[in-house]
């Protein structure tokens, strides 16, 4: 049997916390005696997260903090650390789409998305993991203690049509993942990190798309991929790929592109996002 770490009194934070399996893996920790802080820019959710915790007596509370804003993240880090101290688990879920145009114009879609989304998708999808790790993993490093988690996707391990702007961040924190384990492997530090790597999820951020093959890929569940998480989290996993099948995405890099690109378009990864809306 697995050895599962105590996590009783850790400070958790939860960015993009208030929605999803942010807000799912919010309560998952808390209800192991976890403090939770979530980030987030919806006050609303915020409040109603914290009073249904409170009801439940489960330790979880909110800041305003928009991880598109790298000065943000660095004041919030500072009020977070005076208000309850040292962070002990990061979990990086912090995530947005692009929104499919309505009337995109001949060629890539991607060419059709507002550089605005763009910029947008990599400040929060990318660059935001950078900035939190910088705020928190400090600490982490000097006390020898620590877990940071990077939420990537399967869209982090092979390419798919109509995402380029949100594959190309995954593929970016996949990588900045691996590196990070690698320079902490190197000084021999006790800190840990998790890159999780999941096939869509139904959140309501991927409404519509599809699978053509469900008992292979299916859409997973929010409360699986929450319970699948939490578990590797308390495991010390180093990585989690969801479903099972996502794995055969290495086996195929083996050969030429060509087969690659069959597969995607076999498997119907090619048009998973034909019918897609986004969060409505």
């Amino acid at each position: 049997m697995s050895f599962m770490k105590d996590i009783k009194d850790k400070l958790i934070l939860i960015t993009g916390g208030a929605s999803g399996i942010g807000k799912l893996m919010a309560f998952a920790f808390a209800e192991k005696q976890a403090r939770v802080i979530i980030w987030d820019i919806d006050v609303d959710s915020i409040k109603t997260i914290e009073n249904e915790a409170l009801e439940k007596s489960l330790f979880i509370k909110g800041m305003i903090c928009d991880v598109s804003n790298r000065e943000n993240i660095y004041s919030e880090a500072k009020k977070l650390a005076a208000a309850y101290g040292p962070v002990d688990i990061l979990v990086n879920n912090a995530g947005i789409v692009s929104k499919k145009p309505v009337n995109p114009a001949p060629g890539p879609l991607f060419l059709s998305i507002p550089d605005e989304s763009i910029i947008k998708t990599i400040d929060i999808n990318v660059l935001s993991y950078f900035w939190t790790c910088k705020a928190f993993l400090p600490y982490m490093v000097e006390r020898n203690s620590g877990h940071i988690i990077t939420i990537s996707s399967a869209a982090g391990l092979i390419g798919v049509n109509g995402l380029l702007d949100y594959c190309a961040g995954k593929f970016a924190v996949f990588g900045f993942n691996e590196s990070l384990r690698m320079e902490l492997n190197r000084m021999k530090s006790a800190v840990k990190t998790t890159v999780v790597c999941p096939f869509f999820i139904n959140t309501g951020m991927f409404e519509g798309v599809k699978t053509r093959f469900s008992f292979l890929l299916p859409i997973l569940k929010k409360e699986y991929a929450t319970k699948k998480i939490v578990s590797a989290v308390l495991k010390n996993k180093k990585q989690l790929i969801m479903p099972r099948f996502v794995h055969t995405t290495f086996i195929l890099r083996l050969l030429p592109p060509a087969f690659l690109d069959w597969a995607a378009n076999f498997f119907g990864i090619s048009h998973s996002m034909d019918h897609f809306k986004g969060r409505l």
